[in-house]
């Protein structure tokens, strides 16, 4: 689907990006640090041309270790320079070697080598940084730029999933809506992978909904909200006094991650997270 800006009276500025993995970097930012006693090994990797998953194969087999044995907080792009912290159960074997084998025989560069008493999981982790360098924009790139920029401080950015989420192809939501269905792949991680991308269609087509309807600068009786300092979540019920909190920067609303736990929304917004349900075709 096409997604709307939220500046879509300024052109964009063109340009190439990933002309080379170098240009574009993304670095996990751990959700906590490793204590450094535990039965498992933390290791902040650097990586180009390698997905998550052949960086886990690869692991288990140089440590005779399952699949499933490592643990990682969500999967990093392949054509990117990816830096990416994995957790391997090695109780008795020393952080050195580790770090050797790893260079030795699988040409990665690693950063970081710490113990932690848990296995790493997908959600540990505070967010991601990016450094995105744009091959060959028109003239006058930087001014564009910068008014883009400047409408984005006080409008805001929707935080749309990307395509990169949805495969090569385009269909990873709709091969996610299929494993609903009863059909699809066996794999548990590729299952979880493509109902993730499937939930991240939602999420999209929502938030595009809600700027269609002019409800993107604003905040409605019903939203699940977040505290921006927190990250708590709560209902809007008193809109006056949230109001003057979401345009403080105190809060903002959030969108639907469809699932069983989630906290649907009531009210305009709760309408909304229903209708895309129905159109869905789910419960």
């Amino acid at each position: 689907m096409v997604l709307p800006f939220i500046t879509p009276e300024w052109p964009g500025i063109g340009g190439e990006i990933k002309a080379s993995p170098q240009d574009f970097v993304v670095e996990e930012i751990p959700l906590y640090d490793p204590s450094g006693q535990g039965d498992h090994v933390y290791v902040r990797l650097a990586r180009e041309g390698r997905t998550t998953r052949d960086v886990v194969r690869d692991l288990a087999r140089v440590f005779a270790l399952k699949d499933g044995d490592i643990g990682t907080a969500g999967q990093k792009d392949k054509h990117a320079r990816s830096i990416q912290t994995f957790s391997l159960p090695l109780p008795r074997t020393p952080e050195g070697p580790i770090a050797d084998r790893i260079q030795a025989e699988l040409g990665l560069e690693v950063l970081a080598v710490r113990r932690h008493g848990n296995k790493l999981k997908t959600g540990h982790l505070l967010g991601n940084r990016f450094r995105v360098v744009l091959s060959g924009p028109v003239d006058g790139a930087l001014d564009k730029a910068a008014r883009v920029s400047e409408a984005l401080q006080t409008r805001g950015l929707p935080n749309y999933y990307g395509p990169q989420r949805f495969g090569a192809d385009g269909d990873n939501a709709e091969k996610g809506k299929e494993i609903l269905a009863g059909r699809g792949p066996r794999q548990k991680w590729l299952r979880t992978f493509l109902l993730s991308a499937f939930q991240s269609d939602l999420f999209n087509r929502y938030t595009a909904r809600r700027i269609d309807q002019g409800g993107f600068n604003r905040i409605f009786s019903g939203d699940v909200a977040k505290k921006t300092d927190t990250g708590g979540l709560f209902m809007v019920e008193d809109i006056d006094a949230e109001a003057v909190r979401f345009d403080k920067g105190a809060i903002t609303y959030t969108g639907p991650i469809f699932g069983y736990k989630m906290m649907a929304a009531q009210g305009e917004p709760g309408q909304w997270e229903a209708d895309l349900m129905a159109e869905a075709g789910l419960t």
